[in-house]
């Protein structure tokens, strides 16, 4: 383990505070599983380090010098003693490992680049409280490799601060860098064979916590045999199947009606029926089944829709990436059909909720008209906040995953799968989410008709046999359409509005919403008509910046002869508006994050993040 060589105290005299915060960021250290055990002799001195935001440095030869004055909680500290122990377990001062073994190496580069890789590495882990910003992925190559990460600063000129991700202020915390360390023929690096010592105990665990506390690890149940095999065998689910506990209860799954399996995403656990009577293989195929709802957080993206309905949705998808991916063997009775291949969760609802009876008669692993995704804690009893963090983790597991797959140039993953795991690597925004909600809500999917005036053209090897293909009916789209109320006076600013309307527009175009009507307003309301979702994203003119007063606004979409009845009304403003604005259809509205109405709102509220530049308008 990193051996301390601490300031010891008489009987008569106390250790400032601020050292006292480290000595517990070091017990952090010390009881950590993983960076306990590694490598490196740790000084509290001040010989090296000084200036702002100076709290830890290493050098070459494995001696991490903290800063015992500076100000920070213990979890900070730990932090920091992790980042200067992952410098010498990925060997960074290996010239081994510099880009074209050293030769014309730009230091300071060098240096950022192995400072965002640990960056990233420790926000992934979730260890710590950083005290550095968490890499963005503005670069074009991915964080997961220091080399790649140095070219690409290289090839752009290192935009921004230096050294911004280093625990050493405004320079370096990598000391030596300019003598790399150099191994005999018959010598490695001991820091990184410590470190990946540590990562197979580790897995190790790993593989005893999926057993069942108890359990001879020579006589394990086919399911147990199964996880172990994805956690040595199958990088993409491996990581994710390392967050889970096998619960195999008869009991448990007679009380729950759970017929084959079901899993808890909340509690990391996932209920096994040990009378199903399934092969290895197949347990293989209904454990990849239940880890990918988990990883792609299916619970979570139900977001209103009928419960059931989705999970049936989602088993159509996954089953037919694990039959792509050859992933164990389906049992024959499984959800799989090949007409929806290729299509998501979501198109897939969209399809199946117009045939409600012949859906709800399919049974899920679970069985019949239950869902074998159980929300809420065990059996729906869970706790929240740890929900929350297992979510985090199966998305980050399945992330990392693929980029090591694809940085290996291994395995056959379908597209579709590939999409989904790079959409839920991104950051969710709440009140764009909601928005989607309520635009499925005011607008559901259109049941598509069989007509001969279009033909199908899927029928082109026997074009002369005229077959009908699927169209919508004018009148079904023709009363599919909202209005739109912005804000125009002077407080309203215009990204402000770009950033709504282009939010706006995303969505209507995907519920095939073929016109929006449009009134800007500020003392007087400017009618702009119909135009398409397109237009309202990027070519219409904002007219007014007056004063405040949306009232005349309403009151001509409540008046207009051509505006349908029961067309709802989104209003884009800031809350500086009359007290007393009165609507009287349904509506909702969308305000920047931190404002408020000035009344109490009979319609939904939704507050958006503000742009943080002129280019990221959703949908714009």
């Amino acid at each position: 383990m990193p051996h301390f060589h601490r300031k010891y105290y008489n009987n008569q005299q106390e250790p400032p505070y601020a050292e006292k915060m480290l000595e517990q960021g070091s017990r952090i250290i010390e009881s950590h599983s993983l960076y306990g055990r590694m490598k490196g002799d740790i000084y509290l001195k001040q010989k090296y380090l000084s200036g702002k935001g100076s709290m830890a440095a290493v050098d070459r030869r494995g001696n991490i010098y903290l800063n015992f004055e500076a100000k920070a909680t213990p979890e900070e500290w730990a932090y920091c003693i992790a980042h200067c122990l992952l410098h010498l377990a990925f060997g960074h001062f290996d010239k081994d490992n510099l880009p074209d073994d050293g030769r014309n190496l730009n230091i300071g580069l060098w240096a950022k680049a192995c400072d965002i890789y640990i960056a990233q590495f420790l926000a992934d882990t979730e260890f710590g409280e950083a005290t550095v910003p968490e890499p963005k992925l503005r670069y074009s190559v991915k964080l997961t490799d220091e080399k790649k990460i140095y070219q690409q600063l290289l090839y752009e000129g290192d935009k921004g601060t230096l050294q911004e991700y280093s625990v050493y202020g405004t320079v370096a915390d990598m000391i030596g860098l300019e003598h790399p360390v150099e191994y005999g023929s018959n010598e490695s690096n001991p820091y990184t064979a410590a470190f990946a010592c540590n990562l197979a105990r580790a897995a190790k665990s790993a593989v005893n916590s999926v057993s069942k506390a108890g359990v001879d690890i020579d006589k394990i149940t086919p399911p147990q045999e199964a996880a172990q095999w994805f956690l040595s065998h199958y990088p993409l689910l491996g990581g994710v199947a390392s967050g889970f506990k096998l619960i195999e209860d008869f009991t448990i799954c007679q009380k729950n009606e759970i017929q084959i399996a079901a899993v808890d995403p909340d509690a990391g656990e996932i209920y096994l029926n040990p009378a199903a009577g399934l092969s290895l293989e197949e347990w293989k195929f209904v454990l990849a089944h239940e880890y990918l709802h988990a990883g792609l957080d299916h619970a979570g993206r139900c977001k209103g829709r009928d419960r059931y309905l989705w999970n049936i949705a989602a088993d159509y998808a996954i089953n037919d990436w694990l039959q792509e991916m050859q992933v164990g063997e389906m049992p024959d009775w499984v959800l799989y059909d090949e007409a929806l291949h290729g299509m998501s969760a979501e198109s897939i609802y969209d399809l199946i909720v117009t045939q409600l009876r012949r859906y709800r008669k399919h049974a899920t692993f679970r069985g019949y008209g239950k869902g074998d995704i159980i929300p809420g804690g065990r059996c729906g009893f869970g706790d929240e906040a740890k929900g929350g963090r297992l979510d985090d983790f199966f998305r980050n597991a399945l992330r990392e995953s693929l980029d090591y797959l694809d940085e290996k140039q291994r395995g056959l993953i379908p597209a579709g799968l590939i999409e989904e795991i790079r959409a839920l690597a991104a950051k969710p925004i709440p009140w764009d989410v909601e928005l989607g909600v309520l635009f499925s809500e005011w607008f559901p999917p259109i049941k598509k008709h069989r007509s001969y005036a279009r033909a199908s053209r899927r029928q082109g090897s026997t074009p002369e046999i005229p077959r009908p293909g699927y169209t919508f009916r004018d009148e079904e789209l023709e009363n599919r359409t909202f209005g739109v109320i912005v804000d125009t006076s002077g407080s309203m600013k215009t990204k402000q509005i770009g950033y709504a309307l282009g939010a706006i527009a995303s969505y209507a175009v995907s519920k095939d919403v073929r016109a929006v009507r449009v009134v800007f307003c500020d003392a007087t309301a400017y009618d702009i008509g119909y135009v398409t979702p397109e237009d309202i994203a990027g070519r219409v003119e904002v007219k007014g910046r007056g004063g405040t007063e949306l009232q005349p606004a309403v009151n001509l979409l409540q008046k207009a002869k051509d505006f349908p009845v029961n067309a709802p009304v989104l209003i884009i403003t800031d809350g500086y508006i009359e007290e007393n604005l009165s609507v009287k259809r349904k509506h909702a509205n969308l305000l920047p994050k931190g404002n408020r109405l000035p009344y109490k709102a009979r319609g939904k509220v939704f507050s958006f993040d503000q742009p943080v530049a002129d280019h990221q308008y959703i949908g714009g």
